[in-house]
């Protein structure tokens, strides 16, 4: 029976993993289809959301099993209690990047900020490899570089910042870009959001690891 358990919890930790690099590559996808004005690109994320929230629903359907089944304790619990509540984070990442891609069809403003776009792709490189980072550290088992993805967040916060400086400043001097400028600060909105959830994910593999519920993010800061 603990074979079995193992290596039900071997293909769970798996499949959990896989799907935080896809919801990873889709961020960066996303962002990279707004800076680019690619609205097919965009489509095709919104076409495929489908397939990250199938693998929420898998995933939560075997942890349940999982634990009806063999009634895991102490350490074993709290791994599949951790991918039960990290799965639905990442499901919530990916509606942020359909979000993104929605608004990359929906984009009215025919004058653009190339600077400030510059820093939307900055920060979508960033907080996609803050997904990928905090998916290892669950690997590695690896509670205190969790906790350092809390500092990689402030970096995230500081750079929605700047969007917000750079997209208000714009709008003040320029009509033309008052709708672009508009669309920048939904977009920072959104990927800080994901930097948020990133932090979620990270408290729940230091529960993993030592049993204790930390708090890394105190107050989501979405700056607008």
């Amino acid at each position: 029976m603990r074979r079995l358990f193992d290596d039900e919890l071997a293909d769970l930790d798996s499949s959990f993993t896989e799907m935080g690099e896809l919801v990873a590559k889709t961020i960066q996808a996303a962002v990279q289809s707004f800076i680019k004005h690619d609205r097919e690109g965009a489509r095709k994320i919104i076409d495929n959301d489908y397939k990250i929230n199938e693998r929420e629903a898998a995933l939560e359907k075997k942890t349940f099993e999982m634990i009806a089944l063999y009634q895991p304790v102490t350490t074993d619990l709290r791994e599949i209690v951790t991918i039960l509540k990290a799965v639905s984070v990442l499901e919530r990442m990916g509606d942020q990047a359909r979000n993104v891609a929605t608004s990359t069809i929906r984009v009215k403003g025919t004058k653009h900020m190339k600077p400030v776009e510059k820093q939307l792709g900055e920060m979508g490189e960033l907080v996609s490899g803050m997904v990928s980072e905090v998916m290892s550290y669950y690997v590695k088992n690896d509670a205190l570089g969790a906790e350092a993805i809390a500092s990689k967040n402030h970096q995230l916060s500081n750079a929605a910042a700047k969007v917000r400086t750079e997209s208000v400043k714009g709008m003040k001097e320029d009509p033309e870009l008052v709708d672009s400028a508009a669309d920048y600060l939904v977009i920072a909105g959104y990927i800080k959001r994901i930097g948020d959830y990133t932090t979620d994910i990270a408290e729940w593999i230091v529960y993993k690891r030592t049993g204790k519920i930390i708090e890394l993010n105190p107050g989501y800061n979405y700056f607008i």
